[in-house]
C-alpha cells in the first residue's frame, strides 16, 4: 500500500514522529506540491494524505489507482466530493481535534482587544512608560469582559467550548444556531441574526463557509451591531466582507476585528485588514498548536487503520 503526502509541512514541519503511519505502507511524504505537480506525485498512491491540496474531478479522474483520500483537517472544500464517490474513492476527514486550542485563540483574540495587551507592549518598547510621569498609563479603553454579551454564531465543538469560557468571565451568551432552543447548554440563550447583531458587545464567528454563510458580515450587517463592538473570527475568512470590515474600523462602527482567518491565504500586501486599525490578525495558526496537531495526526491514523480494516470511519462522501 503506498500513501503519498502531499503537503506535510504545515501539520508537520518536524516536531511530530510519523514512525506510526509507516506502520500502514510505504510512506512518502512531500512537504509542499505545486499544483502541476499533483497528479506526477500522486499517480502511484492508493492512498493521499492532504491538507491545502485541491483534488478536482479532472485530477482524480488521471489517479485510477486511488483509493483513499484522507483530509488532514476538518474543512474537506477541497476534494470534489461527488467526483471522489463516483470513482469509489472514500474520503475522510479529522474531526474536533482543534476545539481547545481554537477557543483558546478566540479569548487570545479577545483579551487582546478588551486589555489592548498588544499595544501596551509595543508602546513599552518604544520607552513609552520609562517616559511616563505616573506608575501607570492607559491610552486606550479597558473593557472588562463580566456583564457583558457574547454572541456566537455556531454552536458547534468550538462554539460551545468558548461559551464556557464566556460563563466563566460572567458574560452572557447567545447564540445562532440551528439546534433547537431546548437543547442548548444551560446558559446560552437562542436568538435570531438580527437579534444577535443588536445585542452583542463581542461577536465571534464558528460556522461552516457555506452559500448561506458567505459574507455574512457585511456593509448592512455592521451597521446593525452596537457601535464599538467588537468582531472575532477564527473560522472561515469567507464569513466576512473584508473591505466592509476594514472600513467599519476606520470609522469606528466596529471597535476591533481580531481575526486568524482571511478569504485568501496567504493574503495579498495590500489587503485592507492588514492595514486597519484596531485589526489583528494571526496567520491561521489557531489549530495549530503541538497537542492539536498530535490528535489530528493520531485520528489520521485511527482513519487508515480503520478504512484498510473494512469499516472506514469519519467519512465525509458515504
Amino acid at each position: 500500500m503506498k500513501i503519498v503526502e502531499l503537503d506535510g509541512y504545515a501539520v508537520n514541519p518536524g516536531d511530530l514522529s510519523l514512525e506510526a503511519l509507516k506502520a500502514y505502507g510505504e510512506l512518502v511524504v512531500y512537504e509542499r506540491t505545486a499544483e502541476q505537480d499533483v497528479v506526477s506525485r500522486a499517480q502511484d498512491a492508493e492512498m493521499l494524505l492532504i491538507n491545502k491540496i485541491n483534488l478536482t474531478a479532472a485530477i482524480l479522474a488521471q489517479l485510477p489507482r486511488l483509493r483513499y483520500i484522507g483530509v488532514m483537517a476538518t474543512g474537506y472544500n477541497t476534494v470534489d466530493i461527488e467526483a471522489a464517490k463516483a470513482q469509489g474513492i472514500v474520503v475522510t476527514n479529522i474531526p474536533a481535534y482543534s476545539t481547545d486550542s481554537v477557543a483558546q485563540m478566540t479569548f487570545a483574540h479577545i483579551l487582546n482587544l478588551t486589555n489592548q495587551v498588544a499595544h501596551y507592549a509595543q508602546r513599552n518598547r518604544e520607552g513609552r512608560w520609562s517616559k511616563n510621569a505616573d506608575f501607570c498609563y492607559w491610552d486606550t479603553p479597558l473593557i472588562e469582559l463580566h456583564g457583558k454579551t457574547l454572541g456566537i454564531v455556531g454552536l458547534g465543538n468550538i462554539g460551545c467550548k468558548v461559551a464556557q469560557i464566556a460563563h466563566q468571565f460572567g458574560m452572557d451568551v447567545f447564540a445562532l444556531t440551528s439546534r433547537n432552543a431546548a437543547d442548548l447548554p444551560e446558559g446560552i440563550q437562542k436568538t435570531t441574526w438580527e437579534g444577535l447583531l443588536a445585542a452583542s458587545d463581542i461577536l465571534t464567528l464558528h460556522a461552516p463557509l457555506t452559500a448561506g454563510t458567505q459574507m455574512m458580515v457585511n456593509g448592512d450587517t455592521l451597521k446593525r451591531m452596537k457601535p464599538g463592538a467588537l468582531l472575532i473570527n477564527t473560522s472561515r475568512g469567507g464569513l466576512i466582507d473584508e473591505q466592509a470590515v476594514a472600513e467599519a474600523l476606520a470609522t469606528g462602527q466596529l471597535g476591533g476585528y481580531g481575526a486568524d482567518v482571511m478569504t485568501i491565504e496567504p493574503p495579498a500586501s495590500d489587503n485592507p485588514l492588514l492595514h486597519a486599525p484596531n485589526a489583528y490578525i494571526t496567520p491561521h495558526i489557531a489549530w495549530a498548536t503541538k497537542a492539536a496537531r498530535q490528535r489530528l495526526l493520531d485520528i489520521c491514523i485511527e482513519n487508515i487503520k480503520a478504512f484498510l480494516a473494512g469499516a472506514p470511519q469519519n467519512v465525509v462522501n458515504p
